[in-house]
């Protein structure tokens, strides 16, 4: 195990050096100035710009820049804010604990809807259940999910009322309520989000695991637990669920990308202030600093993520340590 987990951490360190190269050399290629703001206005003069180039650093040679990016990622260093004058940990410790909030029960609620979901297809297969579900599922897997974000906004939120419009608590009446009345006003703004993103994720878990239950339900051991009188729910969801959950497990390290990119679509349809608006927001100030920290530290959360999934192959299927 231990040789099989550095692999995988050699693996995780050559990925994230790559993603901060590219970052690095993109968003300096990328039309634009920091600044820009301040330099419309006429009161801003070339003197001030260049004062605040020299104070950032912009205007050593892009070499040096990126050498001492390097440098101070390596020490956990993600430097200032360019746009809101401040470091850019304090900017992602406030942004990241609500990514993670919403990342986790959109990944929860999704893999828990698309085992159940796949289940119960695999167990019906060639009924009319199995179509119907097969169909949804491949229709929720195509949709963009600004689409059904914005679908389900306009149903459940301007039309039914049911739940707020954005927002990740009621900026009025929060600060007045007890700890378990902040703790449902959260949960409250957080279910439209989070379904969006359930609803995607358990999509493409069913399709696979409706597959993954029919080819292991011919199986011997399964036919000799019928063979007994057990009954058939309890076949497919002790018996052959159980060894039908390594492909599943294998699409949650894939999940995690495509979360974390969804999140920041997301993020910014219905206003809750992780990560994503956070990163939007320096893309279109051009705030050099705080586009690469979203992006180091996304990349971070896919890369121990897959890691994850990766250890829980291994615990599964043993084999897989000698890959």
């Amino acid at each position: 195990m231990i040789p099989f987990l550095f692999r995988r951490l050699l693996q995780g360190l050559a990925i994230l050096f790559m993603v901060a190269t590219v970052t690095f050399a993109l968003i300096h290629a990328a039309p634009g100035e920091p600044f820009a703001a301040q330099l419309e206005d006429a009161r801003f003069t070339p003197e001030m710009s260049a004062t605040l180039r020299r104070q950032y650093g912009l205007d050593a040679p892009l070499t040096t820049q990126y050498a001492r990016f390097l440098t101070q990622l390596v020490r956990g260093d993600l430097g200032n804010s360019l746009s809101q004058h401040q470091p850019v940990r304090a900017i992602l410790a406030q942004a990241l604990p609500r990514t993670l909030v919403l990342m986790s029960a959109a990944l929860a609620a999704g893999f828990a809807l698309g085992v159940v979901t796949g289940a119960a297809q695999a167990a019906r297969a060639g009924t009319r259940l199995d179509r119907v579900a097969g169909r949804i599922s491949v229709a929720l897997s195509a949709l963009p999910d600004f689409w059904l974000a914005l679908a389900l906004m306009l149903v459940f939120a301007m039309r039914l009322r049911w739940f707020p419009v954005s927002g990740m608590f009621d900026q009025t009446m929060h600060e007045y309520m007890s700890p378990m009345g902040k703790l449902r006003d959260v949960a409250w703004h957080l279910v439209l989000p989070a379904t969006t993103l359930a609803l995607i994720i358990g999509a493409v878990v069913a399709r696979h695991q409706r597959q993954a239950l029919v080819d292991i339900l011919p199986e011997d051991f399964v036919r000799s637990a019928r063979a007994k009188g057990v009954r058939e729910r309890t076949v497919v969801m002790r018996h052959a669920l159980r060894n039908a959950l390594l492909p599943t497990i294998t699409l949650l390290g894939l999940a995690l990308p495509a979360l974390v990119g969804g999140a920041v679509i997301i993020e910014n349809i219905f206003g809750w202030p992780g990560m994503g608006r956070v990163a939007l927001d320096a893309i279109a100030a051009r705030d050099y600093p705080v586009v690469l920290g979203t992006t180091m530290v996304g990349s971070l959360l896919v890369v121990l993520g897959s890691l994850f999934a990766d250890l829980l192959s291994a615990v599964v299927d043993p084999r897989l340590r000698r890959g």
